[in-house]
């Protein structure tokens, strides 16, 4: 993947092991470095030497923050496929994703879903998406709305504050033994099992985080025990993505992510934003292949642990992360 046709094919976004990976971020961040104005500013500010970018780690990573401040484009176009935008308190700045393909985002989305879940259309997938619905260009619902196209069931859909109906439907599929995916925002989810609690044990419920100041902060194994404790399933599933990206993490269970093929996260020193490590403690840096057209090398504002084996836990927020990296650059 040398040249920009080929980089930018949604079908070259998919490595076929970790040498390719790490070829293509390579050859990404050379393409980007040239073609994406506020990232090659961003890395002259820092006195990168691009010949010296050898490995993964070596690449610079654009504080998340940027995609408030900045329209992040690699290359021009004149009318997105797509546009994500993230969620915000009254006033506030929100991020904003450009997509140029959409076949981008659902090659990565379905070749991940697929690595861990198998064939869309196995399941019936059910999705609790308060304010997220209500509001336009949220990638989860268009992450929703492509699952279930590829599922094709005829027991898909949303749902906002219709639990009577969302509870109907889950005990008839659960006892029918059909596969069910419950997806829901993480507030929505325990205001329902607090409602009505059901057993569905044939249902992989994932959340996707967001209390956003609408319940109490519990920890998430608060969050899981009780999920698990009223709808009677043995593991609470979840998903890691965020608008400024276009590939997920997944997790079976426990909050432990595992990436998919397009996506690599590395920990930087929460205190020196250009340390940059493959396993350990500290700040969450994300490689996604899939965004090619934007920027593919985010550091982002959560903190966690990264294990050796490329998983990875997300421990919190950073305190004033919208100032911290901001301060490296001005454009």
């Amino acid at each position: 993947m040398s040249n920009k046709n080929a980089l930018t094919k949604p079908e070259n976004i998919i490595p076929e092991n970790a040498v390719a990976f790490e070829k293509a971020a390579l050859d990404i961040f050379h393409y980007q470095y040239h073609n994406n104005d506020i990232y090659h500013k961003y890395c002259n500010a820092l006195h990168i030497n691009t010949n010296a970018v050898n490995r993964l780690t070596d690449i610079p990573f654009l504080p998340v923050s940027f995609f408030k401040t900045h329209v992040v484009k690699t290359g021009q176009w004149a009318n997105d496929a797509l546009l994500f935008e993230s969620s915000s308190t009254t006033g506030a700045v929100t991020s904003k994703h450009h997509v140029r393909d959409a076949a981008l985002y659902e090659t990565a989305l379905l070749h991940g879903f697929r690595q861990y879940y198998g064939q869309p259309d196995q399941y019936a997938i059910l999705a609790l998406l308060p304010s997220y619905l209500e509001r336009k260009n949220a990638s989860l619902v268009y992450m929703a709305k492509v699952l279930m196209q590829r599922s094709g069931h005829a027991d898909n859909g949303f749902y906002i504050n219709e639990w009577q109906a969302l509870h109907d439907k889950l005990q008839m599929l659960n006892n029918e033994n059909r596969k069910v995916i419950l997806l829901g925002v993480t507030f929505a989810l325990l205001d329902f099992a607090e409602a009505y609690p059901v057993n569905i044990e044939n249902t992989i419920v994932m959340e996707t985080g967001g209390m956003k100041g609408r319940r109490e902060e519990w920890t998430r194994k608060q969050v899981h025990d009780f999920l698990k404790e009223r709808w009677h399933v043995n593991n609470i599933h979840s998903e890691y993505g965020m608008t400024e990206l276009l590939s997920q993490g997944y997790s079976s269970g426990d909050g432990i992510y595992a990436c998919t093929d397009t996506m690599r996260v590395f920990v930087r020193d929460i205190n020196d934003p250009l340390e940059v490590n493959v396993a350990g403690n500290g700040c969450i840096n994300i490689i996604d292949l899939a965004n090619i057209d934007s920027c593919a090398f985010i550091a982002t504002e959560d903190i966690g642990n990264v294990f050796a084996d490329g998983s990875f836990e997300i421990l919190g927020r950073m305190d004033h992360s919208a100032l911290r990296g901001c301060s490296l650059m001005t454009a």
